[in-house]
């Protein structure tokens, strides 16, 4: 039988992982992408660093290409949460020796391109795709939109092509498509706390660092160099937000109020605040993610997620692994049968960590400094502690689980009823650790696992 001769759209991470994954069945592979070869350019200044966590790499080891990632990656453990005019403390993750790590999106997907290459991949940058057909799987590139176009044919065409894909794009044109996307009020920009003098870093390394502020936060992840890579989350107009930090008088006023700890440690903040772009957080939805048997949408191009759970990567990552079971488990030789057991799975996953992901921005801008927050995370920790089989935190079964997210959804939701129950009891305060609460949230949590 022919191998399919097969089109991928983006060399993102997403597309460079499924490259690998299809030139290891031996299928022909060329990967189009309208932007220069990132291995060539200085990065943007437009990233947020990646949290690496069980779901990707779980794919990456099935990929075979583990081991030449993670080299490139930092423990994260723990949250270090820092709050004006009180003490600093931590929040672990999860059990011990559990941990997410932080790596760099830039290094990471010029490492993932060396690998697509040496599995066969073929590149094409600077070549932007302007028109599909679908029914053929025909690819149209050229320098302009209106200028002369080159065809392509290929067997199969895959979108990798990220939020705004031009793929996912011909497809909404067809009947009975659906499609949404939600911008967030708030945005981000990248900023940065270089090495120190020692080259080492200047704040705990083995820290996902988060600056709670209510409606908008700064946090930080550790780079291999001693640096760290800080994102400011804060609403595009309105009472402290990027509308009103327009020079650098107001943008210093703001940090000595807000995050005083940071002036000493960020000495290139106005250069990095005014020269970096203010990018906007979308979460976009749609369905079918396929075309009959010519076309399919992975990663963010069929669900872009905002980043506040450091799932869209691995939930990318995680499209392609499943992809790659159900091709080996239905053979290639009904891509129709292929594509929509794929996109059945995927899809109600997909919808779930786009919610946690947003319920995760509440959580991590407001919810980290609140009292109430902090007891009710000493008391699950307590009682996961004393009936792990009863009790595994919404966290730990999105970041430290391969099993489906909706069903992590499902179940956190049912626990949170719990808690909130439990933390309207007398006297919590004192009573959080007693064995009355334990039991208490025991008899409930045999009830909701039917025990």
């Amino acid at each position: 039988m022919k191998q399919p001769n097969i089109a991928i759209v983006g060399s993102g991470l997403v597309g460079s992982l499924l490259a690998i994954y299809l030139c290891k069945r031996n299928y022909q592979v060329t990967i189009f992408d309208r932007r220069p070869d990132i291995r060539k350019i200085k990065f943007s200044g437009r990233s947020i660093n990646l949290a690496m966590s069980v779901r990707g790499w779980n794919a990456l080891e099935k990929a075979g290409i583990k081991k030449e990632v993670e080299d490139l990656g930092l423990p994260m453990n723990k949250r270090f949460i820092h709050v004006n005019d009180k003490d600093d403390y931590t929040q672990n993750y999860g059990k011990d020796g559990e941990a997410i790590y932080s790596i760099s999106r830039g290094v990471l997907n010029r490492k993932m391109i060396d690998l697509a290459e040496e599995a066969g991949a073929i590149f094409k940058f600077e070549e932007k795709v302007w028109d599909i057909n679908l029914p053929e799987a025909k690819i149209y590139t050229g320098e302009t939109e209106k200028g002369k176009w080159q065809e392509y044919q290929f067997d199969l065409i895959f979108g990798c092509d990220g939020a705004f894909s031009r793929v996912r794009h011909k497809m909404q044109r067809r009947s009975r498509f659906n499609y949404s996307q939600d911008f967030l009020n708030t945005g981000y920009k990248e900023l940065s706390i270089p090495a120190g003098k020692d080259g080492k870093h200047l704040i705990d390394t083995n820290s996902l660092h988060i600056w709670p502020r209510g409606k908008f936060m700064l946090i930080a992840l550790p780079n291999l160099d001693g640096s760290f890579t800080c994102t400011l989350f804060m609403p595009h107009e309105g009472k402290n937000s990027f509308e009103e930090l327009q020079t650098a008088e107001s943008i210093t006023d703001f940090w000595k109020i807000h995050f005083p700890d940071t002036l000493a440690i960020m000495p290139t903040l106005l250069e990095d605040f005014q020269n970096n772009p203010t990018s906007a957080l979308v979460t976009t939805k749609c369905f079918p993610w396929t075309y009959w048997d010519k076309v399919a949408l992975v990663g963010d191009s069929a669900h872009a997620i905002v980043p506040f759970y450091g799932q869209g990567m691995n939930a990318g990552f995680e499209d392609v692994y499943e992809l790659d079971q159900i091709i080996g488990k239905l053979g290639d030789d009904n891509w129709q049968a292929i594509f929509e057991a794929y996109q059945n799975k995927r899809k109600p996953n997909a919808d779930a960590i786009a919610e946690l992901s947003y319920r995760n921005f509440m959580e991590m801008s407001s919810k980290t400094a609140d009292p109430s927050f902090i007891l009710q995370k000493k008391i699950e920790k307590k009682f996961t502690a004393t009936y792990p089989k009863l009790w595994v935190p919404l966290y730990s079964r999105v970041t430290f689980s391969n099993k489906p997210y909706a069903e992590a959804l499902g179940l956190g939701e049912q626990q949170e009823k719990i808690m909130s129950e439990i933390m309207t009891m007398n006297n919590i305060e004192t009573l959080w650790d007693s064995e009355i609460v334990m039991n208490k949230i025991k008899e409930k949590a045999e009830i909701l696992h039917g025990k």
